[in-house]
């Protein structure tokens, strides 16, 4: 276990690695931090309709008098391409409500907001973000074609496939702040963030998307009033990457999940990464599983990478914290 502090941006990197001569990775790692009060969420920068150059609707958009229940997370199933800049992104929302309304003869923009892999959250239907910012009532969108959906929710475009790749860091904090405030202004719960296919047979929002469901909401909660952020990453997750130098295995029962990796200590940098998102600066408790087994290397280290300011834990000491863990290290 590492208990450490720092205060850390927004969307870090929490990382730990295996260093030279390591016998097996750790799994499991979970980050919390202390309940805070924190104010209402803020507003993120939402370029509307007429700032990414819209057409008019074909007709009027019909709004709800009443307050939304849950937000629909949705992907383009567009390329996941390069293109980043702010004028990719309105270019994006342009190409999105052509097709919405030239090719499935919508009034408008289906759902209510869109967000590029740059990070450009922006007003998809028109009056969405009006109506967001009052907070009382909502823009029916057409972004789920399955019974009532539409009527109870928001929708929100990523651009990208995520059948099997991870979404852009720049993607995911945008996305993770538009839900909070969306969630702040209606009153809707963190937990009600669903996926596309949550409601009918689709593959949207992918496979590595609606699987960071969980480590979004938890985001969203943590960014909203007074709640505890907790996420654990396992070697199961999208966000644990290996080589194929390591091996899986459930011989010792100890350990958070049903298995863990391992590698043999080789005179090379071969390690096993865990990315966690946290929701914003903070002091923060870090815990790695790992079975105990006298079987196993009873001195494997791991460290803690972020990509801000060089890590400074507890002791002062400098840069990196390397810890040796009695027994082995496990993601699992």
């Amino acid at each position: 276990m590492c208990m450490c502090e720092r205060g850390m941006t927004r969307r870090e990197l929490m990382r730990s690695a295996m260093t030279v001569g390591t016998a097996a990775v750790a799994g499991g790692f979970e980050l919390v931090t202390p309940s805070r009060a924190l104010a209402a969420v803020p507003s993120p920068t939402i370029y509307n309709t007429s700032q990414w150059g819209a057409r008019a609707a074909s007709s009027a958009v019909t709004i709800h008098s009443y307050k939304p229940s849950y937000i629909v997370v949705h992907h383009t199933a567009t390329s996941n391409g390069s293109g980043t800049t702010q004028s990719a992104a309105f270019s994006l929302a342009r190409s999105i409500q052509d097709y919405h309304m030239d090719v499935n003869g919508w009034i408008d923009t289906g759902q209510n907001f869109t967000v590029s892999r740059g990070g450009y959250a922006m007003e998809g239907r028109h009056r969405s973000l009006e109506r967001l910012n009052l907070g009382n009532s909502f823009v029916h969108g057409a972004h789920v074609g399955a019974g009532n959906v539409n009527s109870e929710s928001i929708g929100i475009e990523n651009e990208g496939t995520y059948t099997s790749v991870t979404p852009p860091d720049a993607l995911f904090d945008k996305l993770t702040a538009l839900c909070a405030y969306i969630c702040d202004q209606y009153g809707i719960a963190s937990s009600q963030i669903f996926g596309h296919r949550d409601f009918m047979a689709t593959a949207c929002p992918g496979n590595v998307l609606y699987g960071m469901l969980p480590e979004l909401r938890s985001a969203v909660a943590a960014l909203r009033a007074g709640s505890t952020f907790t996420t654990t990453v396992d070697n199961d997750s999208s966000r644990f990457t290996a080589s194929s130098n390591w091996g899986t295995s459930s011989f010792s029962p100890q350990g958070h999940g049903p298995d863990y990796r391992f590698a043999n200590p080789v005179a090379a940098s071969d390690p096993a990464w865990y990315k966690v998102n946290i929701p914003s600066t903070g002091a923060y408790k870090v815990d790695a599983w790992y079975p105990d087994d006298p079987g196993y290397n009873n001195a494997t280290p791991y460290v803690i990478v972020t990509t801000g300011d060089p890590f400074q834990p507890r002791g002062g000491q400098s840069h990196l914290h390397a810890r040796r863990a009695q027994g082995r290290l496990h993601p699992g």
